[in-house]
């Protein structure tokens, strides 16, 4: 009998600490992301045809292409009048309107697109898009398709055969979670389950969500001394403690009203998860390992590569800044280290009480 030749090795194990591909901090021009917003709109494409490309980080490899290791952010375009149909895949996504006006039928859910508003696709959604207005039509994309496609657990719709969903036999339902095995082995937690409760997993409603920019801007601090938070979390429900927009990422919004300069303080704070950010108003500056970057609406950046030391500095204009990570998908894996201050501890969250103190980034409450 001939088998397949091995494709496998032994190597020696690890010694000591490995040390990170860290991938470099970038800075995405605005002039250069409106230049490309101008080649897709003029662009001639086929009736139904999308007009995007992806933000592609030079590290990045050909499989899993994306500004880090595990995000993917796309510009995405339509003309007036045009309309997409995209087809399920297995990959979830934060969207930000950066201009112009539509729908977005997400399921079977109908949002109303407008300038700075935010909203969430779960996975297996398909999604069509519409211009309704009179301008372009422009929104970002962030996906953890790169994730998917190194793991090689990628699932498009459009490039997979699938069959009918056959009827369920009779009697199939008495094999489910609910009458499965489920035992105590010890007194410390310690269990035996069914295979049922791999297949026959609790749902948790996960619809699209929409964050409308109107809704959230009385909710954000935009004159000094108005007394409301400079940076909140757009949650999902349905990601529970992982505080997520998605299970993948959560998405902030950042408004630092104008004021005095806030130049980046000494020293930074870092964590495992990635950070990317795009400032939509205003102008600041950013220090990541060293590294400095002055910013202004319109510029998007990988602002923190994983474990990155950074700060970051406001000018007298103030700002507005999105900021997506992939927090909630390492929390989820018991792998999110946190370090707040450069001489306190780094903390595994989720795991032991986390960092208090701080209502946003090396920003004490009082």
């Amino acid at each position: 009998m001939n088998e397949p030749a091995a494709n496998y090795s032994f190597v020696p194990a690890q010694a000591g600490h490995a040390v990170p591909d860290r991938w470099q901090p970038i800075k995405v021009p605005r002039a250069e992301i409106a230049a490309e917003i101008d080649r897709l709109a003029e662009r001639a494409v086929e009736p139904g045809a999308r007009r995007s490309s992806e933000i592609v980080h030079a590290n990045a490899l050909d499989l899993g292409r994306g500004i880090t290791p595990g995000l993917s952010i796309a510009i995405q375009v339509l003309r007036p009048g045009e309309t997409i149909m995209i087809d399920r895949d297995n990959a979830n996504r934060v969207e930000f309107c950066l201009g112009g006006e539509g729908e977005a039928l997400l399921g079977q859910r109908s949002f109303r697109l407008e300038k700075w508003s935010a909203w969430m696709v779960p996975s297996m959604t398909p999604r069509l898009y519409r211009n309704s207005g009179q301008q372009l039509l422009i929104w970002l994309s962030y996906s953890n398709q790169p994730l998917l496609e190194r793991a090689g657990v990628y699932y498009a719709d459009a490039v997979h055969d699938h069959p009918q969903a056959a009827p369920r036999r009779p009697g199939i339902n008495q094999y489910a979670r609910d009458t499965a095995p489920d035992i105590a082995i010890s007194d410390d937690g310690a269990r035996l389950r069914g295979y049922e409760f791999l297949t026959d997993i609790e749902v948790v409603d996960n619809p699209p969500l929409l964050w409308p920019w109107r809704e959230m801007l009385p909710h954000l601090s935009r004159r000094q001394g108005d007394d409301k938070r400079t940076i909140m979390l757009m949650y999902n429900p349905a990601t529970g403690r992982r505080n997520g927009t998605t299970h993948s990422f959560f998405a902030t919004i950042t408004s630092f009203p104008a004021g005095p300069l806030r130049p980046p303080p000494p020293r930074g704070h870092r964590h495992s998860s990635f950070a990317t950010n795009y400032h939509f108003e205003g102008a600041g500056e950013s220090v990541v390992d060293g590294q400095r970057f002055e910013w202004e609406a319109g510029d998007l950046m990988l602002s923190a590569p994983s474990w990155a030391e950074h700060s970051h500095g406001i000018s007298e204009r103030g700002a507005s800044v999105l900021t997506v990570q992939d927090h909630p998908f390492q929390i989820g894996m018991g792998a999110l280290i946190w370090q707040e201050d450069m001489a306190g501890p780094v903390l595994t969250l989720g795991s032991e009480p986390g960092q208090t103190g701080y209502v946003g980034p090396r920003l004490a409450g009082e």
